[in-house]
């Protein structure tokens, strides 16, 4: 199938290079513009432009869509259809109505929860057991198109958004190319959503940082690792503002008060939560410092206990 696909992170970059695998004629990408990065703001190129580079593919890097600027350009394109993956731009009614096939998209979250910009991150936060990929069609209202298909899996009560997208990626990856040939051969399905069923998940701020000790010690543990890398979980500890990358939650109660220090050793640094719960911070970066193992912390760092 002629495809005309539009992504720019990691996630759509995995789905790209299924699709060129699947043998589809990938006629132009169109991408997000190369940012600086780093400390020393280099110009980088997004994921998904330099797959396409590497395939010889067309890259497209308007600043907007919603201008109309583009249209000519998409109709020469002649794509049968568009496939959109975190691309990071509105698509105008111009587009999405431009190709044979129409306009697809890949969310990762089962609609209708989590519609926004940061799905992986609201499930960990909010304790999810399950999440997985929607592929759907394309509508004027965020995240709300007719599905197509969906995947689950379940998310280890351990692990953090990293670790997560990643596994998405390869498993929208293979839903996509599965969906495109579907929707090839006729055998497509359109269900709709259920609209009054829907969650949001927005971008995500600073204002989440915060750890409050009060909370039980699983909810501050779903909070690292579903802040990591950015805008990471923040708390205090000896004087010194840390950024929280790695914890555990122990098998232990305590009647301490939360945010007591219970124990700070060569196994990390316990602290008291709300209800008797003990979390365990296993790595952390001070304000101005580098990121290590709470034990190496301790080390120039000594926290007392209680």
């Amino acid at each position: 199938m002629r495809i005309l696909f539009m992504g720019t992170p990691d996630i759509a970059a995995e789905c790209l290079k299924a699709l060129y695998a699947a043998g589809h004629d990938i006629c132009a990408v169109y991408t997000r513009r190369d940012k600086p990065v780093g400390r020393k703001q280099v110009l980088t190129a997004p994921p998904v432009k330099e797959v396409a580079l590497a395939h010889g593919t067309p890259v497209f890097q308007p600043r907007t869509l919603r201008d109309g600027s583009e249209d000519e350009n998409i109709r020469a394109l002649a794509p049968e259809l568009i496939v959109v993956v975190a691309y990071g731009c509105i698509l105008p009614k111009s587009v999405l109505e431009a190709p044979k096939y129409g306009c697809i998209n890949l969310h990762v979250s089962l609609l209708p929860k989590y519609r926004g910009a940061a799905p992986i991150h609201w499930a960990i936060l909010n304790g999810e057991q399950e999440t997985g990929v929607t592929i759907m069609h394309m509508a004027h209202d965020l995240d709300a198109g007719d599905i197509i298909a969906q995947a689950a899996t379940p998310i280890d009560p351990d692990e953090t958004v990293v670790a997560l997208h990643d596994r998405l990626a390869v498993l929208g990856a293979e839903l996509l190319v599965n969906v495109v040939a579907d929707i090839a051969a006729g055998t497509a399905t359109r269900t709709p959503q259920e609209h009054g069923k829907a969650t949001l998940a927005p971008m995500l701020s600073r204002e989440l940082s915060p750890m409050d000790w009060s909370r039980p010690a699983r909810a501050l543990h779903n909070q690292v690792r579903g802040l990591v890398p950015w805008p990471a979980a923040v708390t205090e500890l000896g004087g010194n503002r840390c950024k929280v990358f790695s914890t555990s939650v122990l098998d232990a109660t305590t009647s301490a008060a939360p945010g007591t220090i219970l124990a700070a050793g060569k196994e990390g640094i316990q602290v008291a939560c709300g209800g008797g719960t003990v979390l365990r911070i296993d790595e952390l970066q001070a304000d101005g410092g580098k990121r290590m193992k709470a034990a190496d912390y301790l080390r120039g760092h000594p926290i007392p206990v209680g």
